[in-house]
């Protein structure tokens, strides 16, 4: 494996101005010492590019794109390490999938995170991500004491699916992945997109109780 910090690829470096290069470089240098011992600097550059891609193709804000494709990019070597086996755990993985991973997908998250702890992983995305999550969404689970404000709409990606071993799925309909020897739940929920808070904080309840059963038939103890 290379020693050498991983950098904006070449395609990346004549869009982005001084502060956003010194800090997705900053942000490669982070990754490469943590999966220096399981991935070269050619892989985590690639997911760390395709990553701040992902998000640059659709931002409104752009502050915070290196700390996104960094964070996202983390993830999906995590998932990837799973799937190759270099990945050291035997706790489950549930993926909540939904269109635009900015309510009932994050919702659920959050719900599983706070409920299983380190007990489990979980993750989330969507077939046509947002730019922000659900304003209701995020009240709604702060309310109750879940603070899903550091979370952000993202897609799904091959290595996060192939990841899970649990995926649930919340009208994303014909988009939603099928993958061999993967787990499924469909969950029918209302949409929060437009809905009033009181709406939403139904919706919340509902993912809660479908969360815990969730994590009853993993036979995980709830928080």
């Amino acid at each position: 494996m290379s020693d050498s910090p991983a950098a904006p690829a070449d395609h990346l470096r004549s869009t982005l101005t001084i502060d956003q290069r010194h800090a997705l470089t900053t942000a490669a240098t982070r990754l490469h010492e943590a999966f220096a011992e399981t991935y070269g600097r050619e892989t985590i550059e690639h997911f760390l590019t395709t990553s701040y891609d992902e998000f640059a193709s659709r931002a409104t804000v752009v502050n915070y794109l290196p700390l996104l494709a960094e964070r996202f990019a983390r993830q999906r070597l995590l998932a990837l390490a799973k799937v190759e086996g270099k990945l050291n755990t035997d706790k489950p993985v549930a993926l909540f999938l939904c269109t635009h991973n900015a309510g009932r997908s994050q919702m659920a998250l959050g719900w599983f995170t706070h409920l299983a702890g380190d007990q489990a992983i979980a993750w989330s995305g969507g077939s046509e991500p947002d730019t922000h999550i659900n304003q209701f969404a995020v009240e709604a689970m702060n309310e109750i004491g879940i603070d899903i404000t550091g979370e952000f709409p993202k897609p799904w990606t091959e290595e996060i699916l192939r990841a899970a071993d649990v995926i649930v799925t919340m009208g994303c309909g014909d988009a939603c992945p099928i993958y061999p020897g993967r787990r499924y739940e469909n969950w029918e929920l209302t949409d929060p997109d437009r809905q009033s808070l009181e709406v939403v904080r139904g919706i919340r309840d509902e993912i809660g109780n479908r969360v815990r059963d969730l994590l009853t038939s993993l036979d995980i103890t709830t928080h």
